[in-house]
């Protein structure tokens, strides 16, 4: 992976209580991840950082836009991302072990000796989970100028088809219709 200093926080020289960073994303951030869920990315990522005196709490706020290929349609859409996560980073003697026995994947364990905290991964988990899992035109658009009008055209037929063919399984129940 690239260097990504400007996402490495040294949170040894802040002081106890509440910082807030900022960072604004682009396609150029995703170019070091495998990612084909989404293109054309700009997000917006407010992060408050609360330092206490054993761990670190951080709240992601993210903001933003991301193109989607339609599931129905298969055009691209335009999707707003608007999501908030929390992480808790707990400061430990031995942090590998803890993170491997850790269930709640809001809590992350570092060393005592860490001085910078990288964030990278977890800006780009954040913006993955901010986009929508079904990507659908919205009602009001559906069958109009943005859908792929072929696409529509080729599920109805499908459809259609579908709704003749018969389950032969259940055919030997037409005759037991009339009996009670």
């Amino acid at each position: 992976m690239s260097n990504r200093r400007e996402f490495e926080i040294a949170f040894v020289g802040l002081r106890p209580g509440v910082h807030e960073f900022e960072y604004n994303i682009d396609n150029k951030f995703f170019l070091d991840y495998s990612q084909d869920d989404f293109t054309n990315c700009t997000a917006k990522i407010k992060l408050l950082l609360d330092k206490k005196s054993s761990f670190l709490q951080l709240k992601f706020d993210i903001d933003g836009y991301a193109e989607v290929v339609c599931d129905r349609c298969s055009n691209p859409l335009k999707k707003q991302l608007w999501e908030e996560f929390n992480i808790i980073v707990k400061m430990v003697d031995d942090p590998d072990t803890m993170n491997l026995q850790e269930e709640d994947p809001d809590v992350y364990y570092i060393s005592r000796g860490e001085s910078h905290l990288k964030i990278a991964d977890w800006i780009y988990e954040f913006v993955s989970l901010s986009i929508p899992l079904q990507k659908m035109c919205s009602e009001s658009e559906f069958g109009g100028d943005k859908c792929n009008k072929e696409v529509l055209e080729k599920l109805k037929q499908m459809e259609e088809e579908a709704n003749k063919l018969s389950n032969p399984i259940w055919k030997g129940l037409d005759k037991f219709k009339g009996l009670k």
